[in-house]
């Protein structure tokens, strides 16, 4: 075992028996360096080992502060809610409602619609928390006319999917495209992370039955925070 793994070792069952409690900053790497009588570029290959991990997460004004693992993520191979996404890993979902109304389409949202921009779509703005920590700032944008009564839901507590399908037309299939971006000022506040930190974007459409768009979301993950399955097999 090399010294940064033997570092990132003892780091590891201070972190699991509470030394270093979540929420709490670590020493700096200087202080670590003396602690471990190591270099800090040794130190630091450690560090970037649990941060990998999700043990670890760097704050630019707050130095290197203790997370829980990263959520894995199987929604990508999936049709399944955030709420039961997160039970299945082990963690408390809460979702906070930040927009909810009807308005017109445009011209973003009509063309993965397959709609006019003129038709009315339901918006939906959601902060979604993984055990009270911001894991996910989501748009959604639904047709009116294919979910009449969408907006007798609480979405705070209801998921958007369920709701969807007591209406009579649930999703069945979704297309997700996937990119790594950086977060600007206001996702950064919102999502508790700094500026320029990874981000993890999905532009999903999803379709009912009949192959239909139900819905366009855009959903940005906190990258610290979590990390996503995908099955692949030879064509």
């Amino acid at each position: 075992m090399t010294l940064y793994e033997s570092i990132r070792e003892d780091l590891l069952s201070k972190i699991k028996d509470g030394t270093y409690p979540e929420g709490q900053t670590i020493p700096s790497e200087l202080e670590l360096a003396e602690i471990y009588g190591v270099s800090r570029p040794t130190v630091r290959q450690a560090l970037q080992l649990l941060a990998d991990d999700g043990y670890l997460e760097k704050r630019r004004r707050r130095g290197t502060i203790v997370t829980s693992p990263k959520i894995s993520q199987s929604f990508t191979m999936t049709i399944t809610s955030f709420e039961d996404a997160m039970r299945l890993a082990g963690h408390m979902p809460r979702t906070n409602v930040l927009v909810f109304r009807c308005e017109d389409a445009g011209e973003d949202v009509a063309s993965p619609l397959e709609i006019s921009t003129d038709d009315p779509v339901y918006r939906l703005v959601r902060l979604r928390y993984a055990d009270d920590i911001p894991n996910v700032f989501v748009e959604s944008y639904v047709p009116r006319d294919l979910y009449p009564g969408l907006e007798e839901f609480d979405f705070n507590e209801t998921s958007l999917y369920d709701a969807m399908g007591r209406c009579g037309s649930p999703v069945m299939s979704a297309r997700r495209r996937l990119e790594a971006i950086r977060a600007d000022g206001p996702s950064a506040a919102l999502l508790d992370v700094d500026p320029g930190d990874p981000l993890l974007l999905f532009h999903t459409v999803a379709r009912n039955a009949e192959g239909v768009p139900a819905e366009y979301s855009i959903a940005s993950y906190r990258g610290a925070s979590n990390s996503f399955e995908i099955d692949v097999r030879r064509a």
